[in-house]
Order: structure tokens, then C-alpha cells, then sequence
């Protein structure tokens, strides 16, 4: 391939101000490796398009487990490619997606291909200078789940700071959002912002990682540089062939230990916020996100469980207590989204109120504001609450049709 045929596929999506400049006439072979579910092809998988920008450049790769193509990891695939992996950045739960929620990770080196592996959930969350300096180009490649609070997301965020300050581009090549059809809940209020909610979006955002990346870009959101007026991502987006947001999308691989399927991604976006209660959410047994209960009170449900400390869920919350709740993990929560009726119902029979959220107030940073707890103490129903989230709600679905890549 000459030179300009290779500027040609880089600068085929390339994201000016966030907007990518699509190619015409362009065509994907799908080999049958290469291949994904329903016909969806991710950005990792359509080699033809990034690879060859790659070949010669020295490439820094924040990846985990989900980083695949097919059942082979992006990281082998683009070493068997010819491409020049200098290092790896991992996210929370780590390079191999196993440890425990909210447990920091140490660097080290890959076993497999000796890759240096760089924690961004440890001493740092975003690359330092030095870090940097021996690259050319970062890659982001990970499976989002679609809500606020999962922090893969606050990862990227960082890496296109990082990226920004240091003129690095950063590749994402892009993945479907399984709760892409669904824009919902609260925006966050920024005096709680924190690594569970970074931005001034609803709890389902209804974005791909690479559109939610134009939308960091194209509303200026990454922190400017003393005395500069803002500070911009050389951003590609490789985006997903064949999705819309409308199209149902399980996952091929579980994007963290405590979301080990289908059910559990749905139900993450509801559950969530019991994290900030008393009640669990099945951290310590195997149907985490699928169960909710709390200790010693009996009018919670009668469904019983123990959490029990156990691999990816170490110390989990109400450790060795006998829990009374609900088994959602057979309900139908295709169309479920977003709702509060369980939170609420939770609460309402509570025995005591005063400390049915956890003293820490985290439920704030989940919700994104402290309005929730204070809604719930007068009463309010889910109806009156959701009405609270307007205007802001639909001022933010105009504002993020500017950055969609993916019909609705």
C-alpha cells in the first residue's frame, strides 16, 4: 500500500470536532473469523481499516479482557499483524478482567507476549508524560455497558486528556452499546462528579464509547491546560458496521466479574444504585445483578441469599449475612431500561430509613446528585421523580444527536 492510500483510511474517519468524515463506496470483507452476531462488525474486528496507519508506529493499547476479535485478543491479532505494541494500559478489574470491584491493580508484564502492562486503576487513572513519550499512537478498545457509573468510560476520558495534553492521537475503535436504545434517567449535577460519573450525562446515555468520545470532544469537557482556552483529542473513531442503536447486542464476553451475562448487563443500570444502600446486589453469589436483598429484614422478599466472599468479589457487601429480597434473574428485562420501583420499594419497607442508604452518601455519586435521597425521604413516586429530570434530559437528547454515528 503507497503512503497516501494509508492516509487515506486514517483520515476516512478521523473526528473533526467530532464529527467523522464516513467513505464512500468502501467495502469490508467478512471472513468468517471475522464475523460477529446478528452481522455486527466492531471496530476491532475491520483490520483493513486502522492496521495499516499502524504498521511502523510504536502503539500503546488500553484494552482487557473484551478486546477481541472473534476469540482471539486484539493484542495477539495485531502483534500476528505485524503492529508494534509497545504498551498496555488496563482499566479497572484489570488486563484480564478478574479482580475485584474497585480493587487496585498493579503494573506488570503480559506472560503471554511480554508487553509491559500499565495500571490506570492504581497510582495514576490517566498516562503520565513519560508513559506517553514512547508512543505514537493509543488505542482504546473496550466493551462498554452503556451507563454512567461503569468507569471504563471515566478511563477513556483520562486517556483523551492524557492524549490531548501530549499531542498523542487516540484510536478507538468502537463496540455496540447493549443499552444503546435507551436515553434515561438524571443528568449529573457536576459538584458530584467523580471516577463513577465524569460527565454531565444521564444514567443510560444511549452512546457507543466512540460517540460519547465526539461528545467529550465536541462539548470541551476535558480539563484545559493552564492558560489555554481548551483542550482537544486527536480522535478516530473506527466506528461498528451494521448497528443501530435500535438492535439488540449480547455480549460475546462479560465485561466484569459481577456482570457475568445478559440479564445482569440489563439490570445493571436499575441495581446500580442499590450500591449505595444497605441492600446487595448479589456481589459474592452467582447471580450478581440479578438479586437484591437485604440483612434481617424479612419484608424485603422472600428470597433468601448469603453473599460469600469468592473470586472477583472479595469482601463483598453484607459478607456472610442472610439477605431477604427479590430473584430478578428470570424476569424479562428486555424492555426494562431504567426504574426506580424497586429502589423505592426497597425503601418504603425498610425498618429503619435513617440508614437505609450508607452513610458515605456514594448513592449520590451514583444518582449523580443528592436529590434522590432527598426525593424518597418526602415520599415522592417514581412518576414525580422522573419528571425532575427534565429539562435537563431533553436538552441532552438534542445535544447528543450532534454526535451520533448510529441511526436510533
Amino acid at each position: 500500500m503507497t503512503s497516501s492510500g494509508k492516509l487515506l483510511l486514517l483520515f476516512c474517519f478521523v473526528a473533526v470536532f467530532g464529527q467523522p468524515i464516513g467513505c464512500s463506496g468502501q467495502t469490508n470483507k467478512k471472513t468468517a473469523a471475522a464475523q460477529s452476531t446478528d452481522g455486527i462488525l466492531t471496530g476491532a474486528e475491520q483490520t483493513n481499516l486502522y492496521v495499516p496507519t499502524l504498521l511502523g508506529k510504536r502503539v500503546g493499547m488500553i484494552v482487557n479482557h473484551t478486546s477481541v476479535i472473534g476469540k482471539t485478543h486484539l493484542i495477539d491479532s495485531l502483534l500476528a499483524l505485524g503492529v508494534t505494541i509497545k504498551t498496555i494500559f488496563a482499566p479497572e478489574h484489570g488486563f484480564r478482567g478478574q479482580a475485584t470491584d474497585g480493587e487496585k491493580i498493579s503494573d506488570g508484564r503480559d506472560p503471554r507476549t511480554g508487553v509491559p502492562i500499565i495500571s490506570l486503576y492504581g497510582a495514576n487513572r490517566r498516562p503520565t508524560q513519560a508513559q506517553l513519550d514512547s508512543l505514537d499512537v493509543v488505542i482504546f478498545d473496550i466493551q462498554d455497558v452503556g451507563t454512567r457509573f461503569y468507569t471504563y468510560i471515566s478511563t477513556m476520558h483520562y486517556a483523551m486528556e492524557a492524549c490531548a495534553e501530549y499531542k498523542k492521537p487516540l484510536l478507538v475503535l468502537d463496540r455496540p452499546n447493549p443499552n444503546g436504545r435507551y436515553v434515561d434517567g438524571p443528568i449529573l449535577d457536576r459538584q458530584y462528579q467523580s471516577f463513577v460519573g465524569m460527565h454531565p450525562i444521564p444514567i443510560l446515555h444511549g452512546l457507543t464509547v466512540g460517540e460519547l468520545a465526539r461528545m467529550i470532544n465536541g462539548e470541551k469537557w476535558l480539563k484545559p491546560l493552564k492558560g489555554t482556552a481548551e483542550l482537544l483529542c486527536p480522535l478516530t473513531v473506527v466506528p461498528v458496521k451494521n448497528y443501530t442503536h435500535q438492535m439488540p447486542y449480547t455480549l460475546p464476553v462479560a465485561p466484569s466479574p459481577n456482570l457475568p451475562n445478559q440479564q445482569a448487563i440489563l439490570l445493571y443500570p436499575t441495581l446500580c444504585l442499590f450500591e449505595g444502600t444497605i441492600v446487595s446486589v448479589g456481589r459474592g453469589t452467582d447471580k450478581q445483578f440479578q438479586v437484591i436483598g437485604g440483612p434481617g429484614n424479612p419484608k424485603f422478599g422472600s428470597y433468601q441469599f448469603t453473599p460469600m466472599d469468592k473470586p472477583g468479589a472479595m469482601n463483598p457487601p453484607q459478607e456472610g449475612k442472610l439477605c431477604y429480597g427479590m430473584d430478578l434473574s428470570g424476569i424479562d428485562a428486555t424492555n426494562q431500561g431504567l426504574t426506580l420501583k424497586y429502589l423505592i420499594d426497597f425503601y418504603n419497607k425498610a425498618v429503619d430509613k435513617d440508614k437505609f442508604f450508607l452513610a458515605t452518601n456514594y448513592i449520590d455519586k451514583l444518582y449523580g446528585s443528592n436529590q434522590l435521597r432527598l426525593q424518597l425521604k418526602v415520599g415522592m413516586t417514581e412518576e414525580a421523580i422522573r419528571k425532575t429530570w427534565e429539562p435537563g434530559l431533553g436538552e441532552y437528547k438534542t445535544k447528543r444527536k450532534k454526535y451520533l454515528i448510529y441511526p436510533d
